[in-house]
């Protein structure tokens, strides 16, 4: 029944019935019981402060309830009500208040009232978790989408909804940005790279009607496209190359995550549309076995997003630790695809959004009946990460007959001619080995983790409190009312994670689309519509334009789930385009208008990626394991992320923190970055590389080959010609012609402003 009463849609009704209070019990609530309840229970008993040990004091449900401990009141028998033994102090365990017990006056006063049947006259006031029906219903973010219009959507029209914000507020938006800002702000979204010389001057040639769209096709049919763009989901993900230096690489590490890397960006690459990147990340081991589907090794590894959690590996208390890790894939299900927090509702109902604790372990039943790891490991070690051959069986089967003649063919060998016997036994236990280490990745698959209370496919319990050890209802397993309504559909089979991968990238789920549009216009503008991208509930910020982000949503289904359909809208809009100058800057200096661009940092990736290409040091091989030593010249993206260490480059320059779900990274300027940059083997290692580069710059016309070096330089790294007072001083500063000189000169242009910002 407990259970039941959490599903209901919550009503606000008035006390009627039983409940009914006279007008002379209202009365002496009013004067007595309020007040006194305001002033020393609701510190710690309301839902506008906090509700300790469950139990709420601010309404007549609350009592009746009760918290942990049952019923807090017997109408009519103080002597069995759990409140009235708390005030009194009579067990020390149960005391309240606990730092200073009620007068004796405050305790005759309440006494009086249970004995009088505890009367009531505030309403009923039930929530799906910490809304009232009625503000649910309302909220912004459930609100269906609308239709997308008749005629295909085009950029004015987003110029159209920014423009009508403007309009309103008195402002006007920026004039264009220059051809060349336009041409590096857009080559720095879109691939992470700064244009080379050559594309600027052919886009500056260029005086079509269509010249830049044809550079943000030019740009998204780029590989570098698909590096840049998955780097911005795996901040979403909290992913990692590894858990710890101590192990890197080892058994209890994720050594395959690498893999799951690959997959992004691949993924990004061909534009798989966004409702297939979802599902095959929740289900993709499941979409394998849909009847006719090929094998495809990318669903297996796409899975690998639930198997790179933190959770606390290593945790001797084995059941704990089953519970995180499901806490923390429901964690990221809810932030990434969905703008919530579910797993605020882990121990109770969610204090602030409709998500209610029978929401959470109906969603954490799709999880305690999926595994990441074989089993557990012993209280006193840490967890081993499951690994999932990547070959299809067939493929597996033909191996291991190939390997197995092998094996036999040694064996041949030794029993014909031992002479060679201790070579012949090092081959076989070699071959022996790879029949039992085929190339694989991490991920989930379905059923409990072996040899747990979960093993096979089961709905949960309430955990109460969030304790393991204190089981409440079972609640089937579902999606959150809220969303998906009372009357949903039993999981007949399976674990359910593929109804969940369809439900998630449904259409008709009003947040999907709406999340993850605003991520794609975050990361071209600095900051989403809605500014808080992981949650759309009430403690997030409601969305500067409702209207232009729901149309960008719905236009987004429409275009079949392309994100690259997004960027081609968003980008050739003339607010895309806009320079990061106007007047607006004084009376909207946040620019939640958006009447200007934003000028933006380079990241930690982009600039260190962008000496290395200036420098021409740059190697784009793509994909593979990923690389300790940060003087490899491989792009940023592959690195490798260590989520334990805190004391790397990526972390000294904001680059999402490996421990965290990340929305938005953070943006600090401290001293040690200016010293990196200063100092560091790796900036040296470049400014020699650029200054060899610009001494091989020969003179153009009758300029000195001085001259045409620097202005070389500064095409390269700023996308543009010297000013002639740059000219002069850049001269002045390599005249004394040696390769020290030219270094020395290089280091101070690529530690400048205008390298590391994006106008």
């Amino acid at each position: 029944m407990k259970a039941r009463l959490l599903l209901l849609a919550v009503l606000v009704l008035p006390v009627t019935g039983d409940a009914a209070v006279s007008a002379q019990d209202a009365a002496f609530f009013d004067a007595k019981v309020r007040p006194l309840l305001a002033q020393r229970c609701f510190e710690c008993h309301s839902h506008d402060k906090k509700i300790k040990g469950g139990l709420a004091l601010d309404s007549r449900s609350g009592w009746e309830k009760g918290g942990d401990t049952g019923p807090a009141i017997v109408p009519g028998n103080p002597d069995e009500s759990l409140l009235i033994k708390a005030i009194g102090h009579l067990d020390k365990d149960l005391a309240m208040p606990p730092k200073k017990k009620l007068s004796d006056e405050e305790i005759a006063t309440l006494s009086e009232w249970v004995k009088m049947g505890a009367p009531d006259p505030r309403e009923i006031v039930a929530k799906i978790g910490g809304m009232t029906p009625a503000e649910a219903k309302a909220w912004w973010a459930f609100q269906p989408l609308p239709a997308p219009s008749a005629a295909p959507p085009t950029p004015s029209q987003i110029d159209d909804f920014i423009g009508a914000r403007l309009h309103q507020a008195g402002l006007t938006s920026a004039p264009r940005a220059d051809p060349r800002t336009l041409l590096r702000r857009v080559t720095f979204d879109l691939t992470g790279l700064p244009p080379t010389p050559e594309e600027v001057a052919a886009f500056l040639a260029d005086d079509s009607p269509d010249a830049f769209s044809r550079v943000v096709e030019r740009l998204l049919a780029s590989p570098r496209y698909g590096e840049r763009w998955a780097r911005h989901w795996l901040d979403v993900v909290r992913y990692t190359d590894s858990l710890d230096t101590r192990g890197f690489g080892g058994e209890g590490d994720v050594a395959e995550a690498w893999r799951y890397r690959d997959w992004v960006t691949r993924s990004f690459n061909a534009d798989l549309p966004y409702d297939q990147f979802i599902q095959q990340q929740v289900a993709g081991d499941l979409l394998l076995k849909q009847p006719g589907t090929p094998f495809d090794a990318g669903k297996l590894i796409a899975t690998g997003m639930y198997a790179i959690g933190n959770w606390g590996n290593g945790d001797a208390d084995k059941e704990k630790a089953h519970t995180d890790i499901v806490d923390d894939q429901i964690d990221v299900t809810g932030r990434a695809f969905l703008g919530l927090t579910l797993a605020c509702a882990r121990c109770h109902d969610h204090k602030f959004d409709p998500i209610t604790n029978a929401d959470y372990y109906g969603l954490a039943g799709f999880f305690f009946s999926s595994h990441i790891l074989d089993q557990f490991a012993p209280k006193t070690a840490g967890e081993k990460i499951m690994r999932i051959p990547i070959l299809s069986p067939e493929e597996q089967e033909r191996r291991r007959a190939a390997m197995q003649q092998r094996i036999a063919a040694i064996d041949k060998a030794l029993a014909e001619d031992p002479t060679d016997i201790t070579a012949l036994e090092k081959e076989r236990v070699r071959v022996s080995a790879e029949t039992k280490t085929f190339p694989a990745c991490h991920g989930l698959q379905e059923g409990g983790i072996p040899k747990t209370a979960y093993e096979g496919f089961h709905d949960a319990r309430i955990h109460v409190r969030g304790r393991y050890d204190r089981l409440g209802d079972t609640i089937p397993r579902r999606f959150p009312v809220i969303l998906a309504g009372e009357k949903q559909t039993p999981i007949q089979e399976g674990s359910g994670r593929l109804e969940l991968a369809r439900w998630l990238s449904s259409p008709r789920n009003p947040l999907t689309a709406r999340v993850m549009v605003n991520r794609i216009w975050q990361h071209h503008f600095g900051e989403g519509l809605a500014r808080t991208p992981n949650n759309f509930g009430r403690l997030g910020i409601a969305p500067t334009h409702p209207e232009l982000l729901d149309w960008l949503a719905a236009e987004f289904i429409r275009s079949g789930w392309s994100i690259k359909a997004m960027h081609r809208l968003i980008v050739n809009s003339a607010t895309y385009q806009q320079a990061d100058t106007s007047a607006t800057a004084a009376s909207d200096p946040d620019n939640l208008l958006f009447g200007r661009q934003n000028r933006r940092r380079l990241e930690a990736e982009s600039l260190r990626d962008a000496m290395l290409f200036a420098s021409g040091s740059l190697d784009l091989k793509d994909g593979g394991p990923s690389v300790r030593d940060l003087s490899a010249p491989r792009r940023t993206l592959y690195i490798s992320t260590i989520r334990a260490d805190r004391a790397t480059y990526q972390m000294l320059f904001d680059a999402a923190d490996p421990t965290a779900i990340v929305e938005k990274r953070i943006e600090s300027t401290v001293a040690p970055q200016a010293l990196w940059l200063l100092n560091h083997p790796l900036v040296l290692a470049q400014a020699r590389a650029l200054a060899t580069r610009a001494l091989a710059t020969r003179a153009r016309g009758t300029a000195s080959a001085d001259t045409d070096r620097v202005r070389w330089l500064y095409e390269t790294l700023y996308s543009r010609p010297p000013a002639p007072q740059e000219l002069a001083l850049g001269e002045r500063a390599v005249s004394a012609g040696d390769d020290t000189a030219w270094e020395a000169y290089c280091q101070v242009l690529l530690c400048a402003n205008e390298f590391i910002y994006l106008d």
